[in-house]
Order: C-alpha cells, then structure tokens, then sequence
C-alpha cells in the first residue's frame, strides 16, 4: 500500500466514499481510523466523561503531529510554542479536525476489554455479512414483537394466566413468584417474558418468539466478534482555545486550519480529516516525506539523518546530510509514496553495504558515525532478537494477521500489577503455532511490555524512538528465557537429524545464525564448547533431561539426550553471540 493512501485510510478513512461497514473494503477503510482512537480509557468512578474526552482529543493532535510532520505541537496546548513558530491558535485549529467524534469520554464493557463508542464489529467477511443480515431481519422482527406485546389481547391473556394458580411443570422461580402476591417490576417482567415464551398460543406468539430467537442469534455473534473503536464526524462541536489548556475555560472560537507558518490546504479541499490527510501528503507540505524517510533510515542506521527524528524543529538537530535527505524525501514522493522501493534503495546502497569495523583514527574522529564512513553497528531491539531465535531454529509461524498471542513468559510476573486478578485477568499462555508468531503478534500491556521485551517504550503516548541500554539483565534474558533456551535445542535438533560429522553440524548451525561459516579459529572454540557440555551432561543424565524438557516442542527421541543437551547449549550459545545480536 502507498503511504499516502495509507495516511489517509489512518486519519479520514471513514470519510472516504465508500467507507461502509457493508463491504469488505469500506470496512478496512473504517477500521483503519482506530489509529486515532487508541488513546488511553479511564473507567474509574472520580474519572470526569468531558475531561477525559479532552485528554483523548490532545492525544490525537499530539500524535498525529509527531508521527507525521516530526513537529512537538503539545508544547502550544497551554501558550504559543517557546521555540518553533506554532501558536496555541494553531494548536487548537489543528484539534478542531478531530473534535466532532459522538463520544463522551466514557468506556464501556467492563475491564480490561472497555471500548468506548462509536465501534465497529470486525471479523470475516462471512461473520459481518451474516450481522447485517440479522440485523435487519432483527429491526423488522423487533417491530412485529413490540405491536404483540402493544396488543390488548396479549395483555388480556397474559393477566388471565398471571392470576392463575402455578402449574407444577413450570420453573420454581416462576411458580415462586406467582404464588406471591405483592411483586416488584423485575418479578413481573420475568413472568411476562416467560408467558410469551413458553405460554402464549397462535401466530403472535409465534412472531415474538421469531424475534427473541433472532436476537438471541445476533447477540451470540455479536458477542464472538471483536469491536473496534473508530472515528466519525457525525457531532459536529465548536472549538476553542483553552485558558492555559483547561478545557473548563474555553476563549476563542477556532476553526479547522493547518499551521499558518506551514503551506495552506487547497482552497478545494474539505476542511475535515480528509482535507487534513491530502494536505499531509500533498507536494506543498515539506514535512511528512522528509520525517518518514528520516525514520526509514533509522531503522536501518540505528538513528536518523535527523537524530532526533520525534523533532524536526529548532530543538531537533539538524540533518547530518540535508541534500541526501531532501533527495530521498523527493524520490519517496514521485515513486509514488513507495515504502518498498525506498527500503530497498537503503539497503542496496553502498553506503548501507560498508563494514562497520572501525579504525582508531576514525573512531575519534566520528564516535557516533554520524559521517557514514562505516558501516552501522546497533543491538536489534527485543522484538527482532526474538524473530531472529525462532528463525534461525525454524520454529517461527510466518502466518499474516490474526489474534494477539501469548508466548512463553514467567509465571506470576505481572501480578503486583492492577492488571489481574483485581481485574479479571490471568495470562493466558498459548499453545502449539500460537507459541512462535512474530512478535509483533504479542500481547502487550499499554502499561507493561512482555516480560522479555526489555528497552520497550511506554505504549501510554506515541513515542518514536525506543532507549537502547545495556545491563545484564538483557543477557539474562537471552540465556535463560525460554523462548532462547528451547529454540538453541530445536536448531540444535535440526542440525544433528541429519546423519553429518560434527564439524558440518556446527557449520550448520552458526551458518543458520549468523549467515556465514565460522572461520577455523570459531570452529575450534564451537567444538571445544560441544565437549565440555557433553562431558557435563553425560555426568549428570538428569540435568540433561531436565534442559530438554525447556519449552512445549518435545525433544526428539531417537536422539541421545546427553548429545542432544550438550548440542542444544552451543547453539543456545551461537544464539547469543555478539554478531547474533547485532546489526553488524
């Protein structure tokens, strides 16, 4: 997909034309608008509905600023920017694009699954068309029911039953109630929904029960289906500037307007999330290309052209190489907003291709590389070094799309957190393929990253930059996690299922991590490493027994458990290396 037309599917997808819960695309295009409705929910008792609105109302601009335009626009919410040339009235047109959302600032459904309107049901194809079917044979059947229920004859016979005497074959709740006389209005409507139920004869009662039974069917559905928070326009609101930021002091009135220091939208362009999406990444805006290129680069580089790339203003730092990122920026645009061509171009390049050894005189010269003269050298972040272990092991599921999953994580690790069984909420450890998704598939706490996802940024803001640190509790992580532990015994497995010597096997295995032979030197060491573990697990069946037991996968047995253990630990090893854990 282009980034622009994805740009425009986050921030107005629901405005397009065809934007339709009806239609597998109309509703992708729906959906893709909960980009700006993933701000934080309070559901406490002392929680204000209208503050807590306003508080997801600046998070918007907030966010949409930095991902977009690299701009710090909260710094205007309370007084005009102290640095960049942005105003609080600029602040607050901006915040007029996204004011007319129908929500209150109130969630609902209950902890730790709260949504807050407007929502939209999302599922398969299938599962939404057969909602909207019931729907609307629910809308017309609900009609029917209610003139049943309207109706003087069903009255007449529902008073005649209720003052019976109770029948022996009814329920004790319902006989209960109807030998007391004196009954509340719950009682009564109890007894009502059961005669029209199970009492009332002939093709009214029929037309009832057609509708409990559609609406039972419906809710059933519904029910199974996730919901998804999405945007609207359908309450239009004034906007104004607030006193200090307190929406309780209200100023001017403002309208919807891009920063006045910044090129104008088109005269022709709606004044709405859609018109603000095409000024994104229309020709005119000098920003959105050049921060997105910018944080392309980074991925790749470790940091940015910009090093600063949450800030494009005169706090950030300026460009390391301005005329390579104006003409990145440009061809990013006339590719037609390509995000693979312009990953591609990176990657191809010679400068990406350099090594990243370094010599003494350019060390002190250039510490940060901030000149390109070698190659980049960083720690892959927790979520990538994951990947990579299950990769290299074959363990990993490449399957698209789907569930949030619950990998290996150790017992009890959130629990002095308000987030279980306070909450209702247990982690619920998945089992079989389920176990080895991507980890981008893996179920995260907004508060609290997985327990072996360490330098995760806080998920409460949009942040674009995460620390990089280095403690022992990184490798802590890596040697003893279970994830590491059972996937150095499946590459292990695989490596020694194929009859070879040991040379090949642990050929075999660095190669598959570290994408090249080790020298003769490495390969000493690896085989040195493979005996002492031998020895060791040889000496102690039931230590090698309990290292295999590591993790769901079973251990091979045809293979010697000893052999299989003192193998499982090299890779384990190979797997922590230094080149394994870094972008060399």
């Amino acid at each position: 997909m282009p980034f622009d037309r994805f740009t425009t599917l986050q921030i107005a997808g629901d405005l397009l034309p065809g934007a339709t819960a009806s239609t597998e695309t109309g509703r992708d295009e729906l959906i893709a608008t909960g980009f700006n409705r993933n701000h934080m929910l309070n559901g406490e008792g002392g929680a204000i509905p209208e503050e807590m609105r306003n508080v997801a109302l600046f998070d918007r601009v907030d966010t949409t600023c930095t991902t977009w335009l690299g701009l710090t626009m909260a710094c205007a919410r309370c007084h005009d920017h102290k640095y960049d040339p942005f105003t609080q009235r600029d602040y607050y047109s901006l915040m007029a694009f996204f004011n007319n959302v129908p929500e209150t600032g109130v969630p609902e459904g209950g902890v730790p699954y709260s949504v807050a309107k407007p929502t939209l049901y999302a599922g398969t194809q299938e599962q939404v068309q057969r909602l909207h079917s019931l729907e609307a044979q629910l809308a017309v059947a609900s009609v029917a029911a209610k003139l049943v229920e309207e109706s003087a004859d069903t009255k007449a016979a529902f008073a005649r039953w209720e003052s019976a005497a109770p029948d022996s074959k009814q329920p004790k709740e319902i006989q209960d109630i109807l030998k007391n006389p004196k009954r509340s209005a719950d009682q009564i409507e109890k007894l009502r929904i059961y005669f029209l139920g199970n009492v009332f004869e002939g093709p009214a009662a029929t037309t009832w029960r057609k509708a409990r039974d559609l609406k039972k069917d419906h809710d059933t559905l519904a029910d199974s289906l996730p919901r998804v928070m999405v945007m609207s326009d359908e309450h239009p609101r004034e906007t104004h500037i607030y006193s200090r930021g307190n929406y309780e002091q209200p100023l001017d009135k403002v309208t919807p307007a891009t920063p006045l220091t910044l090129p104008p939208m088109k005269p022709d362009w709606p004044k709405n999330r859609l018109g603000l999406a095409k000024w994104m990444v229309s020709p005119e805006n000098p920003l959105t290309a050049r921060v997105q290129v910018n944080r392309y680069w980074m991925l790749f580089f470790g940091h940015g052209l910009v090093k600063t790339p949450e800030n494009f203003g005169k706090q950030g730092e300026p460009p390391s190489h301005p005329e390579l990122m104006d003409w990145l920026a440009v061809e990013f645009e006339q590719s037609g907003w390509n995000v693979k061509r312009l990953q591609r171009l990176i990657v191809t390049s010679a400068t990406y291709r350099q090594s990243s050894k370094v010599s003494k005189a350019l060390e002190k010269r250039d510490p940060d590389n901030r000149l390109l003269a070698r190659g980049a050298r960083f720690r892959l972040p927790a979520m990538l070094l994951r990947d990579v272990a299950l990769a290299a092991s074959g363990l990993i599921d490449l399957q698209v799309g789907g569930k949030p999953v619950y990998p290996y994580q150790p017992a009890g690790i959130w629990d002095g957190l308000a987030i279980t069984d306070e909450r209702d909420f247990k982690y619920p450890q998945s089992k079989g393929r389920d176990l080895y998704r991507r980890s981008i598939y893996t179920f995260w706490r907004r508060t609290v990253a997985p327990g072996n996802m360490f330098d995760a940024a806080s998920r409460q803001v949009c942040t674009i930059r995460q620390s990089q640190t280095s403690t022992p509790l990184h490798a802590l992580t890596t040697l003893n996690d279970t994830t590491w532990v059972e996937a150095g015994r499946i590459l292990g497995e695989h490596v020694m299922q194929a009859d070879r010597t040991t040379d090949a096997r642990l050929i075999d295995a660095f190669r598959r991590v570290c994408a090249r032979r080790p020298d003769p030197e490495e390969l000493k060491i690896l085989k040195r490493s493979l005996n002492r573990a031998l020895r060791a697990f040889q000496a102690n069946p039931a230590q090698a027994k309990l290292y295999l037991s590591q993790g769901a996968m079973p251990p091979d047995p045809k293979l010697d458990p000893a052999e299989d253990a003192a193998y499982a630990s090299v890779c384990l090893a190979i797997l922590n290396l230094d080149e394994a854990l870094s972008r060399e």
